[in-house]
């Protein structure tokens, strides 16, 4: 077969399931950031985003779960890290403010989620869309966070 001829496209590898969930974080950052700056319907902005994004490696579920959860129970997210903030919550970036609400509900609501990977997935995109130290900020807040919600689990740990 010369290299002209076609060849049948390689199969290309299904991303590993931490890959598609980390992508749904990310694609919900950007989605919450565009809904807390425009006040764009929910349902339109996931539409604009799975037509605008390639998605292929996304847990779409996920991704909807977060932008349609975290906009409907934001309150009460808020409430669950304002007593560690240093500032009052309209003070702060909308980028950190969704990262932490991103933070607060898997580490409220996903309980299945490791409370070490729910803080590190948001110091991650506060590394990647937040201003240069707002991952430590980020980090600190829902550490502390953790350790009222997620006491039990953090007490086994250090047992363990």
């Amino acid at each position: 077969m010369s290299d002209n001829e076609s060849k049948p496209a390689a199969k290309k590898k299904k991303a590993s399931l931490t890959t598609q969930r980390r992508n749904a974080r990310s694609f919900a950052l950007q989605a919450l950031y565009s809904w807390t700056l425009a006040g764009q319907s929910l349902t339109d902005l996931e539409a604009q985003f799975r037509v605008d994004n390639d998605m292929a490696d996304t847990d779409i579920k996920l991704f909807s779960e977060l932008l349609h959860n975290i906009a409907a129970s934001k309150s009460e997210l808020d409430g669950l890290y304002s007593d560690f903030l240093d500032r009052q919550l309209e003070d702060l970036d909308p980028v950190e403010l969704n990262v932490l609400r991103i933070g607060a509900y898997e580490l409220s609501k996903r309980i299945e989620v490791p409370y070490r990977v729910a803080i590190n997935e948001s110091v991650e995109l506060a590394k990647t869309f937040g201003a240069t130290d707002s991952h430590r900020y980020v980090n600190g807040v829902l550490d502390k966070l953790a350790q009222r919600v997620r006491m039990a689990e953090i007490r086994e740990k250090r047992q363990g």
